[in-house]
C-alpha cells in the first residue's frame, strides 16, 4: 500500500480534488433550480420586477436588478417581450399567482 501511495500519490491527490469539485458544482447547479424564472412581457422593464420582488426579498431596487443582470448576462438592462429571466426569489417563498409570467 506504501508503494502505491508513493507511485500514484499525485492522481490518487487530483481524482480527490475533481470530485470534490464536481460535487461543488452539482450542487450550485441544483441551486439555480431553487430560483423562479419570470417572462418579460411588452412593456416589461428590470426595474418594474424589481419595484414588485425586491423589497419582499431582502433586496433593494437597485441590488435587484444588477443580480439580475450579472446572473442572466444582461448588459444595461435591456430586456426583450419573451425574454426568460432567473431572478433571487427563492421558488417555495412565493405564490404563483402573484405576478403573471412567473414560472417555477
Amino acid at each position: 500500500m506504501k508503494k502505491l501511495w508513493e507511485n500514484y500519490s499525485y492522481a490518487l491527490i487530483l481524482i480527490a480534488v475533481s470530485l470534490i469539485f464536481s460535487l461543488v458544482a452539482k450542487a450550485q447547479l441544483n441551486n439555480e433550480d431553487a430560483y423562479i424564472t419570470v417572462t418579460i412581457e411588452e412593456g416589461q422593464s428590470l426595474w418594474e420586477i424589481a419595484e414588485v420582488f425586491a423589497g419582499e426579498h431582502n433586496f433593494t431596487e437597485n441590488e435587484f436588478v444588477s443580480w439580475v443582470e450579472k446572473e442572466n448576462g444582461i448588459i444595461g438592462e435591456i430586456v426583450f417581450p419573451g425574454d426568460e429571466l432567473v431572478i433571487p426569489v427563492v421558488a417555495d417563498q412565493m405564490e404563483p399567482t402573484q405576478i403573471a409570467g412567473a414560472e417555477r
